[in-house]
């Protein structure tokens, strides 16, 4: 699997980014970038899942937004240098292309294919944002719950997902002990066929029964542009091999 904000530019385009893009290992749990430190590198991910997290005063966490191979973490960073507003943790192991913040500001004021994918995942982040808040303001924890599961199961693309329940309570920011009764309730009604520690085996279709709306809603937005920027791409140019060689390899985070 490879990005698809990298995968949907031309090859020209690409060019300006593959000799400072290097492979990384996303670890498990691992914090990418910490909100209000300085954005060195831009994460394009592969695989695996990553969530953008709120530290409130308190102690208190809540998830914002999930990030997979459709999006980019630090991207924001075209707009100069700057902190990271929120924290970028790794809930599901992956890889991921990355590449320092000030050389894909570069890139970014040379090409408007890359000023373009920028504009898709920034409309794409809004969506979850807009979506959420109202979500988070006017849906049960329940589907909620449900709700980031398959948000996360989107872009692991399987159904197990290695989730424990504490990671569960700082992406909803409610206590463990709400999420053990949810877990409960999920796997009576089918949706969750298991929970091993730190491995959470899902039902899509009845987890879906259980989610609000806002799942259908982030998933087929997203699609939306992805399907509009193919189209432009296939009338601009003829047919291209999208994949990405050349690509440092660098070590795990």
């Amino acid at each position: 699997m490879g990005n698809r904000l990298l995968a949907a530019l031309p090859a020209s385009d690409l060019d300006l980014l593959r000799p400072e893009l290097e492979m990384v290992a996303l670890d498990q749990d691992a914090v990418i970038s910490r909100a209000g430190d300085a954005i060195e590198y831009v994460f394009f991910p592969h695989s695996g899942a990553i969530s953008l997290m709120i530290d409130m005063a308190d102690g208190h966490t809540v998830a914002i937004a999930a990030v997979g191979r459709e999006g980019a973490v630090g991207i924001l960073s075209v707009l100069g240098p700057s902190s990271a507003d929120n924290t970028a943790v790794v809930r599901a192991a992956g890889t991921a292309a990355r590449i320092p913040a000030s050389r894909f500001h570069t890139a970014f004021t040379r090409s408007p294919a890359i000023r373009h994918a920028v504009q898709i995942h920034v409309k794409a982040m809004l969506k979850q944002l807009q979506l959420g808040s109202a979500c988070n303001a006017l849906h049960p924890v329940e589907a909620r719950m449900a709700r980031w599961l398959l948000q996360l199961r989107d872009r692991v693309d399987h159904d197990v997902l290695p989730l424990t329940q504490q990671a569960l309570s700082q992406i909803l920011g409610v206590r463990r002990t709400t999420v053990t009764l949810l877990m409960r309730k999920l796997r009576a009604g089918g949706a969750i066929r298991s929970d091993r520690r730190g491995l959470i085996e899902i039902d899509p279709a009845r987890l879906a029964a259980a989610a609000c709306e806002c799942h259908n809603v982030m998933h087929l937005e997203v699609e939306e542009m992805f399907a509009t920027k193919s189209a432009r791409s296939r009338a601009a140019a003829p047919p291209e091999d999208r994949r990405i060689p050349g690509i440092k390899s660098g070590g795990a985070m």
